[in-house]
């Protein structure tokens, strides 16, 4: 096929991501090798991301600390996302790629919305989001690595759906719980001992901040509740009302809540 005839068929097509990937390729996040290689860049990193099922749905939680190096380079970054009104999406990696993905993602899917006229079934969305994934293999193998966590409501089932990926864009279906990042050894312990099935929305916010924070008390790139600068994890949960934002006064008040249940178990102790 030729050259014009591949970019006749890109416009189209429904997947933005196939437009652009044939007209203007150096616009993709992933669509520039930067020079020397990116091993020896000293770039921000993104940590830690957590999701459960609970028993409407989804809820996905996200510290707030990036990293570069032995520097924190960010204590109020925000790594969870609405992909769109049935969906969320959290980043783990190279935070500047990261987020340029993340609104990529949200252009192809709304981008595919407008075209067909319908949204894309959840299984599709996460299959769109390997492609990007993979498409950033390049990267990746410089040391520029993105992996996101990506959920989202099944209203068919109805449940919430939880979706993994590694740098290669293998997509894999996570069940009652996932976590990733450098925190994540640390979080998975804390989400198989307070997870149990059909979490209420505060249980489940209240389990993910425990996560954390000892994901946090473990691993020097994930940042805890900070009642000092007023930071707290940014939480979002996914139902059949739609996706929307954990409120920071619950947020806070979920973790005044664990700070004190440790502090009384030390005091115990």
């Amino acid at each position: 096929m030729s050259g014009d005839a591949v970019r006749l068929a890109a416009e189209a097509s429904s997947s933005f991501l196939e437009h652009l990937s044939a007209t203007r390729p150096e616009l993709l996040p992933f669509g520039v090798t930067p020079v020397g290689g990116a091993a020896a860049l000293q770039v921000p990193h993104a940590t830690t991301i957590v999701a459960l099922q609970t028993a409407s749905g989804v809820l996905m939680a996200g510290d707030r600390r990036a990293t570069m190096g032995t520097l924190i380079a960010s204590r109020s970054m925000e790594k969870v996302f609405p992909a769109d009104e049935s969906s969320v999406m959290g980043i783990a990696g190279t935070a500047g790629l990261a987020v340029d993905i993340v609104k990529l993602f949200q252009v192809e899917l709304e981008h595919y919305e407008k075209i067909e006229g319908t949204q894309l079934s959840l299984e599709g969305r996460a299959n769109r989001l390997a492609a990007m994934v993979r498409g950033n293999l390049s990267m990746a193998m410089q040391g520029m690595a993105v992996v996101p966590l990506y959920a989202g409501y099944e209203p068919s089932a109805p449940t919430g759906r939880i979706f993994s990926y590694d740098v290669t864009g293998g997509r894999y279906e996570e069940h009652e719980h996932h976590s990733v990042g450098s925190g994540s050894t640390f979080a998975r312990g804390a989400l198989k001992k307070l997870w149990r099935p059909g979490l209420e929305e505060g249980d489940a916010v209240r389990v993910a901040v425990e996560a954390l924070y000892d994901a946090a008390d473990d691993d020097s790139a994930t940042g805890g509740p900070d009642p000092v600068r007023q930071l707290w994890p940014v939480i979002y949960v996914v139902d059949d009302g739609g996706s929307r934002r954990v409120s920071e006064d619950v947020v806070k008040e979920a973790a005044a809540a664990v700070v004190a249940g440790r502090s009384a178990q030390s005091r115990e102790a």
